[in-house]
């Protein structure tokens, strides 16, 4: 445990009092190395809280606000926000200041955020307010690996009625991948993955078809239950290339492969190029799930409120800020799906 020295919020930014914050994979590629190397890292980023204070300039929120916190708060300016898709903003906007360490050495807040604290500093557009009665536990969730499996399903993946969808990998973005998906009206959902007990909680989720590909040909069994055809959506949340062509493979013509898991920066993917052409349809890459944070999680909380999307289902346990290492081991075996932080 550090202390960390926060500094009262400037132009444009908000310090956020911590209530709740996920552990997610991301924190654990950082850990790793995996993202870049600008240690010491202070990770965390999947998170909700209360604006404790604002700095000049700031009008989207107030003290006392209850926000989701976003690592990507949309600029307006640049070319794309220009052409009305904020959503993959090419600017996006972080705190100006760093937080140190108190002998003055700077951290890299993890995706802009670093809220493995009891306070931390963003840019005010990474604050989105929502309905407060939805628990910290469950809301902050939105601010990472839930909105970019549901966005994969519901945004990039335009999943649509009667649509078939295939999901590899059944982590918790996996997993929030079939819950938009069925949110969305898919008629089939079938999970893919190499363990029974992330299968099983699949079909909590709302997948209608599981195949463990440790043991049966996952292209094979998904052609078997869409009349031979594939799936119209294939959802891969794993990074890894072999998984991706599975889910190539397992497209119907005309489909669409969506990566959402992130994949190690070493790794090649090697495809067909005829099939690229011959089998039409998309190949996308889902950032964020193609979320636009003001307009994405109030509708989802929303949702949440209503009973249509459990958002607790996902959070394993709540542990403190001193259980974080073990929550990385958790994750590493595949005992959990989220472990939250509570502060």
């Amino acid at each position: 445990m550090e202390t960390i020295v926060v500094p009262d919020p400037g132009p444009g930014e908000a310090i956020v009092k911590i209530q709740a914050c996920g552990v997610c994979h991301t924190d654990l590629h950082y850990r790793e190395g995996g993202i870049n190397d600008d240690f010491p890292f202070l990770l965390g980023h999947e998170a909700a809280g209360i604006v404790e204070s604002v700095g000049e300039g700031v009008t989207n929120v107030k003290p006392g606000d209850y926000v989701i916190l976003n690592w990507r708060a949309v600029c307006g300016n640049c070319r794309s926000c220009r052409r009305g898709k904020p959503w993959i903003c090419f600017s996006t906007h972080n705190a100006t200041q760093k937080m140190t360490l108190t002998d003055g050495t700077v951290l890299s807040p993890a995706l802009g955020i670093g809220a493995f604290i009891e306070k931390t500093l963003v840019h005010s557009g990474q604050c989105t307010p929502v309905d407060p009665k939805a628990p910290p536990t469950a809301a902050g969730l939105l601010g990472c690996g839930v909105m970019a499996g549901l966005g994969a399903a519901m945004n990039t993946g335009g999943v649509g009625r009667g649509d078939s969808v295939a999901v590899f990998g059944c982590g918790g973005v996996g997993d929030a991948a079939i819950a938009g998906a069925r949110l969305a009206g898919a008629a089939k959902v079938i999970a893919v993955d190499i363990d029974d007990q992330k299968l099983a909680w699949a079909k909590d989720f709302g997948a209608t078809h599981t195949v463990n590909s440790k043991s049966t040909d996952a292209v094979e069994y998904i052609k078997s239950v869409t009349d031979g055809n594939g799936a119209d959506v294939c959802i891969e949340a794993v990074g890894n290339p072999a998984v991706y062509q599975q889910a190539f493979a397992a497209r119907d013509l005309a489909g669409t492969v969506v990566l959402v898991g992130v994949p190690n920066p070493t790794v090649k993917l090697e495809l067909p190029f005829i099939e690229v052409f011959g089998r039409g349809g998309a190949l996308k890459s889902s950032w964020y799930g193609d979320c636009l944070p003001s307009r994405d999680f109030p509708m989802l909380i929303d949702l949440y409120r209503q009973g249509r999307l459990d958002l607790d289902r996902f959070v394993s346990e709540t542990i403190g800020l001193g259980d974080v290492e073990e929550a990385f081991h958790k994750m590493e075996r595949g005992e959990v799906l989220r472990s939250v932080v509570v502060l």
